[in-house]
């Protein structure tokens, strides 16, 4: 018997990040559209079921060794599987920026608050559906965009922090207004993941 890939739990409650997000938002996302991707990654990994056997990370750091008949689905549906898991991490509320991080951030990007404003017209020019990251890239943090449900482990760079552009992620709260979702992401990312992302990836 295959061991089928399943959604994590969140470690908060659909309205903890409110005001900024909204819990109906979060329902839906998670509920929804998350487990939607997982629904379809396992509905392709049948047709090669040892492919079970590989965490998921793993397929999309090759996907050329993925066999051609699902390699696009499971670059989609894979890629939206592991994006959402990851962004559910670095998703929270009243967490600090870590020193190290920090230094590395002002190191690469003058200051946080340019690190803020690159990122933040990154995801505002950011057309149609995607991601915005934070990823260690040849020994240095860089702003990575990508479309869709592309992920960086393709690109073999680590992630460190995202922001959800898909319109399913803010619509409700925000409309069209996605650069008011951006602004208030600032306040709900976990710091403290991405601190522990970076000193166990990085440091």
């Amino acid at each position: 018997m295959v061991n089928r890939h399943v959604i994590p739990k969140l470690n908060y409650s659909f309205d903890a990040l409110e005001p900024w997000i909204d819990a109906k938002t979060m329902e839906i996302h998670y509920g929804k559209h998350h487990q939607a991707y997982c629904d379809k990654l396992n509905s392709a990994l049948e047709k090669h079921p040892e492919l079970f056997e590989m965490k998921v990370e793993e397929l999309l750091r090759d996907l050329s060794a993925v066999p051609e008949d699902i390699r696009t689905s499971v670059k989609n549906n894979g890629g939206g599987f592991v994006n959402h898991s990851f962004f559910w991490e670095i998703l929270g509320k009243n967490s600090r920026l870590g020193r190290e991080i920090l230094r590395r951030i002002e190191l690469d990007f003058e200051s946080f608050d340019n690190f803020k404003k690159l990122f933040s017209e990154a995801a505002v020019n950011r057309f149609g559906s995607g991601w915005v990251w934070l990823v260690w890239d040849k020994n240095r943090l860089n702003i990575l965009s990508t479309a869709n449900q592309d992920s960086p482990l393709t690109e073999h760079k680590v992630p460190l922090l995202c922001i959800d552009l898909w319109e399913h992620s803010y619509y409700i709260k925000y409309e069209w207004r996605r650069s008011e979702y951006i602004g208030a992401f600032f306040n709900v990312i976990n710091w403290d993941k991405v601190n522990e992302l970076f000193e166990k990836f990085v440091r």
